[in-house]
């Protein structure tokens, strides 16, 4: 009587895991990864059992080149002529199986719109600070430079920065897109890079042919408003401290900016937590408001949560920019 039994392991490079490993990557088994696989014969020859193994065979997975490109911000997004630093915002994710470099590449000369974006200098950037938008922290993208380097099934959130010439007319559109490719190689789906993937594996092109893009569209809008919010903190002792009872004295600027309207501008802001409204404090463009509702334009309410509203009316950019003042303390 005999038997025959496979005895197998995954190990990536140096380091093994059994095959019942119930770890699963979203794209599959890592680049690099050896695959070893071992025969196993038992027999008795009289009362004695005797094992006898084959060699090892292994296998080490090659690496796939595969990436994706999509847009996180709105359809349109809503700027006016001349504005400047206009961002669009996608996410890069690396969909092949080993690390790998992409080379990132914006075109605003599309086709098929209404006007074209002019990139701004630098056009690319990452989002560092995670803030969704062009800010100071953000670090600009040079190709070759800065490549990034993305582990399989990670992604980098990445801002196209244009501005809008000042010919665009209110309902106008303008495309931009964002392309990246893969810094191994891109092309035919199969198509093959020796000895160039993780761990001295083949590098294969994927699906996507290891390049992808997305576009965004800018919409000219008749009028677009903005909200800039800055704060100064005022201690019990004359400093500026944040200490419990010191007073946190916000200011909001809301301004229009464009050739059209903005009907029905409403500003409100939630009171922090941890915090406490100062009563008799709300003001719009210096005149104090009362924090009844209906007898003015301001209010502070209670529920369903702290907060103090004023209403603005139709905003254009000839009204101008207007100043909200309130204060809390710290709990």
């Amino acid at each position: 009587m005999y038997s025959l039994r496979v005895l197998g392991a995954v190990c990536a490079f140096t380091v093994c895991v059994g095959l019942g490993s119930n770890k699963a990557l979203a794209v599959g088994v890592a680049a690099g990864t050896d695959i070893t696989n071992t025969a196993e014969v038992t027999y008795a020859v009289g009362a004695t059992s005797v094992t006898t193994n084959s060699n090892a065979v292994v296998v080490r997975v090659a690496e796939i080149l595969d990436v994706a490109v999509t847009r996180q911000s709105p359809a349109n997004t809503a700027v006016g002529a001349s504005s400047t630093q206009q961002e669009i915002v996608f996410t890069v994710t690396n969909a092949g199986n080993g690390p790998e470099a992409f080379r990132l590449v914006m075109d605003s000369v599309i086709g098929a719109d209404d006007f074209d974006p002019t990139p701004a200098s630098p056009s690319i950037y990452f989002d560092s600070d995670a803030s969704g938008d062009l800010s100071p922290g953000d670090t600009p993208y040079t190709v070759g430079s800065n490549d990034p380097l993305l582990n399989p099934d990670t992604s980098i959130t990445v801002l196209v920065v244009n501005d809008i010439p000042a010919t665009a007319v209110d309902g106008n559109v303008g495309i931009t897109r964002l392309t990246a490719d893969a810094r191994t190689g891109s092309g035919t789906s199969g198509m093959i890079f020796a000895g160039q993937g993780a761990g001295g594996t083949d590098a294969v092109v994927g699906m996507s042919g290891a390049i992808a893009g997305s576009t965004g569209q800018y919409q000219v809008a008749g009028v677009t408003v903005s909200a800039v919010k800055s704060q100064a903190v005022v201690d019990q002792f004359g400093g500026a401290r944040p200490l419990p009872t010191a007073r946190i004295n916000y200011t909001v600027t809301v301004q229009a900016v464009g050739t059209g309207s903005a009907a029905n501008a409403v500003f409100s802001d939630d009171i922090p937590a941890n915090t406490t409204y100062v009563p008799g404090t709300l003001s719009l463009n210096s005149t104090p408001l009362t924090d009844i509702a209906a007898d003015d334009a301001g209010e502070f309410s209670s529920t369903p949560g702290p907060r103090v509203r004023v209403t603005l009316g139709t905003l254009t950019q000839a009204s101008g920019t207007q100043t909200i003042q309130f204060a809390v303390t710290i709990n």
